[in-house]
């Protein structure tokens, strides 16, 4: 029974994506809900599983082709052998790519020699010369096995070559490789966050023993009464944000053309590194939450983004963002606001600096706090007021619980 592949329904957010990752070929053994295709668009990287046991019969679009919502991209064999496919890479390889484009595939040498559609990606990524290559498949083809090994043994090559191509000591090598669709959605992000707001930025620090000695006091505890949830900081700067925000509603509104839409709850972006660039997953209705609540929605967040489980829908909205480049070992930045929000919290390094407290030298842990906002929606005075309401609740802590 022939089953059509298709791409993902996409949200209305996303127009279209692209063909990132084939984790399956044509022929290839695949067993129910095992991923075959990875589809990337302008926010995740969205995983396409096997419908029943069986193989690839025939792939539509390859990598790099851009894809609709629920456009047809393979066809799929249920309950298919896969030709004879079997875990010997070597016969998979000889069964699924011969017998479409011979004539095509031929090595970049110039010689006639036939070259599997594996083995030349694979020469490309590797950086083998497949004029060098010995084919040992039918006719002299080269499989990926002859790059495979031609690539574990450069030694082998022989010394009369090597001399042919020397390398000039301190030679500067340049490697050029295309954009990823994520990271030319947020290049753009970037870009018109910085040309089409009024973005301004402030600064203030605030001194972090209060909350430190709490922690210190109180994380054991914490975590056996929570069921393992660690106490973090990240948690304690969202509720103080989500308390800020209640005060100073217009750091919690967004711009809409000509309108000013004021959020009744915050949804609370935290910026997270993944591999693929910085994705920011939402807090959904923090002011509903407890520190306990924030710290496992925060952790939960920050692993599957690292790991790219993350739902569009996951990532998309959001009233008020904070992000730490503190964990990186930033001392001080200016962060860009995430469109439509209006403003974004900027955490940085804890670092140990002399203090003058009722007249004498103290040496406090000290973090630079940086709030950047939109200055076409909230005033200085606004900004400058809330990011003291935020230093305030972090010094004494008290505050959040009181709400004073």
């Amino acid at each position: 029974m022939t089953i059509e592949i298709k791409a993902p329904t996409f949200p209305e957010s996303v127009q279209d994506g692209t063909v990132a990752t084939w984790h399956k070929k044509p022929g290839e053994a695949v067993s129910r809900d095992e991923l075959i295709v990875d589809i990337e668009t302008d926010k995740v990287v969205l995983e396409v599983v096997a419908p029943a046991d069986g193989a690839i019969s025939e792939i539509i679009k390859d990598e790099g082709d851009t894809v609709l919502s629920n456009e047809v991209i393979a066809k799929f064999e249920e309950g298919a052998a896969g030709g004879g496919a079997s875990k010997d890479e070597g016969a998979k390889e000889e069964a699924k790519e011969e017998p479409k484009k011979e004539e095509a595939e031929t090595s970049k040498g110039g010689e006639d020699q036939l070259v599997n559609p594996a083995a030349r990606k694979l020469a490309e990524e590797k950086g083998v010369d497949l004029s060098k290559v010995q084919g040992s498949g039918k006719g002299g083809r080269i499989t990926k096995e002859d790059v495979q090994k031609a690539e574990k043994a450069p030694a082998a090559a022989p010394a009369a070559a090597a001399a042919e191509v020397p390398v000039a000591a301190g030679e500067r090598v340049e490697k050029r490789v295309p954009m990823t669709r994520m990271r030319k959605r947020i290049a753009e992000r970037l870009l018109d966050a910085s040309q089409s707001t009024a973005m301004l930025t402030t600064f203030n620090e605030v001194n972090m023993k209060p909350i430190m000695d709490l922690r210190k006091n109180y994380k054991d505890l914490f975590e056996k009464v929570h069921n393992g949830t660690r106490l973090g900081f990240m948690g304690f700067f969202v509720k103080a944000a989500v308390e800020a925000l209640k005060r100073y509603p217009a750091v919690n509104a967004s711009i809409d053309g000509d309108d000013i839409v004021y959020h009744g709850y915050q949804d609370i972006g935290v910026a997270v590194s993944s591999p693929k660039g910085l994705v920011v997953p939402i807090l959904r209705n923090a002011e509903n939450m407890g520190l306990a609540d924030m710290e496992n929605n925060i952790r939960d967040l920050g692993l599957r983004a690292r790991d790219g489980k993350l739902s569009i829908e996951e990532m998309t909205g959001g009233t008020f963002t904070i992000t730490n480049g503190g964990v990186f070992g930033s001392l001080l930045s200016t962060p860009i606001l995430n469109p439509p929000q209006t403003a974004i919290l900027g955490m940085h390094k804890i670092q140990e600096r002399p203090m003058a407290v009722d007249g004498k030298v103290e040496i406090l842990p000290m973090m630079y706090l940086a709030l950047s906002y939109d200055h076409r929606l909230i005033d200085g005075k606004e900004a400058v007021g809330f990011l003291v309401a935020i230093k305030e609740m972090i010094e004494d802590p008290a505050r959040i619980l009181l709400e004073v």
